[in-house]
């Protein structure tokens, strides 16, 4: 099994590399630091420890092994389930919450690089028995393509975001020309005439329609930019709490809200990088092959 040893420890090696580059704590704040980071970090050697032995087991026909690692592998469905919980009650103490959806896409991404991770090392072990400086290659690689795994989709891709007028008509608020709600108190009402911002998000296409129609994909835009640019909310204030609301006509969503900051080019930079969730995606067009 010497052989096996430098293989073995340039998968490690590289899968815990790969597990570094995916581990990122952005103005989300999450995962924590140090002590989510260290749960992730640990989670991520585990899994290119079990990548990178699974070839020598393979090798030497040890299926005993094998069938332990792929047990072992299972088990990292649970990180699933530990950040879901764990974003779940978070959510309960935030002013604009992230909402169901968002925090299921990110259960699936810390459960997905984990399988990343899991492949970097397997692949870079198998590489690595035929030569070490092909495993440092093969390393090498696997690392650009996690890299390049890291983001999906921004909203940028799927729509358009323009400013758009806070009005009052009589109680009725507007943002452009889509109605938003009532609004019964004229204080309120100052509040939100002084500090209000509005935004119109044009799909680009049928897809992106019905994409921007879920309410988890919306609920996420709202997130962003009151974790980047604040709020100017407090619990107990109902009629300051941000809302998006759809054209049904052509499936614009306008967004009305109350930011620290207001500064429209910098509410559309972060609208246009919030990611398009997993779940929100619909592809309407792929009906037309069937029809």
């Amino acid at each position: 099994m010497d052989q096996y040893l430098l293989p073995v420890i340039a998968g490690i090696i590289f899968g815990f590399l790969a597990r570094t580059v995916l581990l990122r704590t952005d103005f989300r704040q999450y995962p924590t630091y140090p002590q989510g980071r260290i749960i992730h970090l640990s989670f991520g050697f585990i899994a290119a420890f079990i990548g990178a032995v699974a070839i020598p087991a393979v090798l030497e026909s040890d299926w005993t092994a094998v069938t332990f690692l792929g047990l072992a592998a299972t088990q990292f469905r649970e990180v699933r389930k530990m950040e879901r919980e764990s974003l779940e009650k978070i959510d309960t103490s935030e002013l604009v919450k992230r909402g169901t959806p968002f925090i299921e896409g990110m259960a699936q991404a810390f459960e997905s690089r984990n399988y990343l991770v899991m492949f970097t090392g397997l692949v870079t072990t198998l590489c690595s028995v035929f030569s070490i400086w092909f495993g440092i290659i093969g390393g090498v690689v696997m690392l650009i393509i996690v890299k390049y795994n890291m983001t999906g989709k921004s909203l940028s891709a799927i729509a358009d975001v323009t400013e758009a007028e806070i009005r009052f008509e009589g109680p009725t608020l507007f943002v452009g020309d889509i109605l938003i709600k009532n609004v019964g108190l004229e204080d309120t009402r100052h509040v939100i005439t002084e500090r209000a911002v509005g935004a119109i998000v044009t799909p680009k296409n049928e897809n992106s329609v019905i994409t921007l129609s879920f309410l988890g994909q919306r609920q996420a835009m709202l997130h962003h930019i009151a974790t980047v640019l604040g709020a100017y909310l407090d619990s107990g204030e109902p009629a300051l709490l941000p809302l998006t609301k759809r054209d049904m006509a052509d499936g614009r969503i306008a967004l009305f809200f109350l930011p620290r900051e207001k500064d429209f080019q910098q509410i559309k930079a972060v609208i246009e990088k919030v990611p398009v969730l997993d779940s929100a995606i619909r592809l309407p067009k792929e009906a037309d092959k069937g029809k």
